[in-house]
């Protein structure tokens, strides 16, 4: 498998553009801003999207990826208890100056019990909610594409709407962190980290240091 991961816009979220090994086809992960340069490097190496996988429906991570689904005509993926929010990218929009975009349309919603296969990608949708009500982290091999639940010694903001800090320490604890050790997160922002390094540093998830709710 290979990544390669673009930070893009204002807010510098990391898209991340995830190819296979054996074919060319591949998913764009939070393609939310700059869709000609995404584009352009997906042409560059000769890849064939084959769906838009957002982790959840903030503006960062969203604004521009209806850009990105009609130019492949490719289906986006989102979790459903986010759709009020992709529906208001608009309104998200406003809030900072931005102009206004086109909403995309959802083609189908996360499911747990469901594994989406995209060419020779499984990609193993976990319900993380906490920083939205309908995030989502993606789990393709021995990586997790973490959104903004976790991030290297940090965890996601609570405070935005649908936002919960317990549900959102639920999801780390519950979701990610029975994930082997050893698994690769690539968050929303920032570098990417693992999960035994965050279970020994993060001082948000040790709990010596702050107790899980």
């Amino acid at each position: 498998m290979r990544i390669v991961q673009l930070p893009v816009g204002p807010f510098e979220m990391n898209a991340y553009i995830v190819s296979a090994e054996n074919d060319r086809s591949c998913v764009l992960i939070d393609p939310g801003d700059e869709p000609d340069r995404l584009i352009e490097q997906v042409q560059k190496v000769g890849l064939k999207p084959k769906a838009v996988f957002l982790t959840h429906g903030h503006l960062d991570h969203a604004w521009k990826s209806a850009a990105i689904k009609k130019y492949f005509k490719i289906p986006l993926y989102l979790g459903e208890a986010d759709l009020p929010l992709l529906e208001s990218l608009n309104d998200q929009a406003a809030l900072f100056n931005f102009g206004r975009t086109e909403i995309p349309q959802v083609d189908e919603f996360y499911s747990e019990e469901e594994t989406v296969e995209v060419g020779s990608l499984s990609v193993h949708p976990l319900h993380t909610p906490g920083h939205s009500p309908g995030s989502f982290c993606l789990c393709i091999n021995d990586v997790v594409f973490a959104g903004d639940v976790l991030f290297k010694e940090s965890i996601g903001r609570t405070d935005l709407y649908g936002g919960s800090y317990p549900d959102l320490m639920h999801s780390i604890r519950n979701k990610l962190f029975p994930l082997p050790d050893s698994t690769v997160v690539y968050p929303g922002h920032g570098p990417s980290t693992t999960i035994g390094f965050e279970k020994q540093h993060n001082p948000f998830l040790n709990p010596e240091r702050i107790p899980f709710t």
